[in-house]
């Protein structure tokens, strides 16, 4: 296994292998598959990608494609070590920080389990998986090249079960004949989100819960239960505090812990998608709200102020349309905006100064569906003075096995 250069495909006819493999839950499986759209909201961007004298200048290009050995579901950036999870249960690392593409084979499985790995976070010195057997790991990120991580702890803590097992108040009704404890995710674990001060770890799963974590013992903190009527598949936490949960039950829901209250309570239920909401992503201020669905729709929803004592409501700005199936990944960086569908493509848009959106690039490569992003701004070619321009380093996995590193430049607005 190593990297190949981009052009060098691999068409794999192998579409089983062994394990269950899911896209959501159960009653979400469909959603990879084209659902009707949504014609009462209007479009912010042009579906055509095509450059014109308004379109700011583009170039980009995939500089690797890092093979797998399965469906790659999520993936995690750390300066230049890039982390994928893969339905197998690895946890791969690979090294992009030569200069040399053709030269950068330096990859190696740090962890494993036996349960797919639905998402990754890295929380300084240790990386946090989140699994397919409804259980989080906490890994120890060795320096060391070549020496698998150690695992720390699996979340629930022994510690804490142990803590929780003995009073009745601690249990909750999860099947009809069974209860466990409400620390305990009793399905897949589908997404991780850590606190802007790095205090806490927030976990959504399909058993429609999500709960709360302290990141210096990992104690359980908080669950909220049937946050959602379906699977959760997408939670973001702005740098204010608030928390972004979207479903199978086609909601968006805001929530908040307010000083006064030890738990979190539910500010905003947003109702817009017609099909189930499968990622979402916000812009780095926190005041947009990018929402992707099998409608094949990217919603953009905008935080407004209501008066002058605090109070603010989310309005739907509009659509952006392109993706000929189910939107399944998004990502952020700056004012761009990457998008992973169904229809084995990823776009990348802008947000302009005056709100308005265009569609950059259409990114086009992988062989199936496009399943997880990443990406974030290349401080190397920063710092070489292209002042007109900004480079990106945005990374795409799909369940072709395969992950794509794209180098994307973009003119500075």
């Amino acid at each position: 296994m190593g990297i190949l250069p981009c052009h060098l495909s691999c068409h794999r006819n192998d579409e089983s292998q062994s394990g269950s493999y899911h896209l959501h839950s159960e009653s979400s499986t469909p959603s990879i598959s084209s659902q009707p759209s949504l014609p009462s909201v209007p479009s912010l961007a042009s579906t055509s990608h095509r450059h014109d004298e308004k379109t700011p200048a583009i170039h980009h290009k995939c500089i690797a494609t890092l093979k797998n050995h399965s469906y790659v579901f999520t993936l995690a950036l750390a300066g230049k070590v890039l982390y994928d999870g893969s339905s197998n249960g690895e946890i791969r690392a690979w090294r992009l920080d030569s200069s040399e593409h053709g030269d950068r084979t330096d990859n190696i499985v740090v962890a494993t389990s036996n349960s797919a790995v639905k998402s990754l976070v890295v929380l300084g010195d240790k990386l946090i998986s989140a699994h397919q057997d409804n259980k989080i790991r906490v890994w120890k990120i060795h320096n060391h090249e070549h020496h698998k991580y150690k695992c720390l702890a699996t979340l629930p803590t022994l510690n804490d079960r142990f803590l929780r097992c003995f009073s009745e108040k601690n249990y909750v009704q999860v099947r009809r004949h069974k209860k466990c404890t409400w620390i305990h995710h009793v399905d897949t674990v589908s997404a991780l989100a850590i606190s802007t001060d790095c205090s806490l770890l927030y976990s959504a799963s399909w058993d429609r819960t999500f709960k709360i974590w302290r990141t210096s013992d990992f104690k359980c903190l908080e669950s909220v239960q049937n946050a959602h009527d379906d699977a959760i598949n997408a939670i973001v936490l702005s740098r204010d505090g608030f928390v972004h949960t979207g479903s199978a039950d086609k909601r968006i829901k805001v929530w908040k812990k307010h000083a006064s209250k030890n738990n979190h309570s539910l500010v905003l239920t947003l109702e817009k998608h017609k099909s189930a909401v499968n990622a979402l992503a916000l812009s780095n201020d926190g005041t947009v709200l990018y929402s992707g669905a099998c409608d094949r729709s990217i919603l953009v929803w905008e935080r407004e102020s209501e008066g002058g004592d605090g109070e603010w409501r989310m309005v739907l700005l509009g659509a952006l349309r392109g993706h000929t199936k189910a939107i399944l990944c998004l990502a952020v960086v700056t004012d761009l905006i990457c998008s992973g569908s169904a229809d084995k493509t990823m776009r990348i848009w802008r947000r302009g100064i005056d709100k308005s959106y265009c569609c950059l690039a259409v990114l086009e490569g992988h062989t199936r569906p496009v399943k997880c992003l990443t990406c974030n701004t290349n401080t190397e070619e920063e710092e070489e003075g292209a002042s007109e321009t900004i480079t990106y380093m945005v990374c795409s996995g799909s369940l072709d096995y395969d992950i794509k590193v794209w180098q994307v430049s973009a003119s500075v607005l």
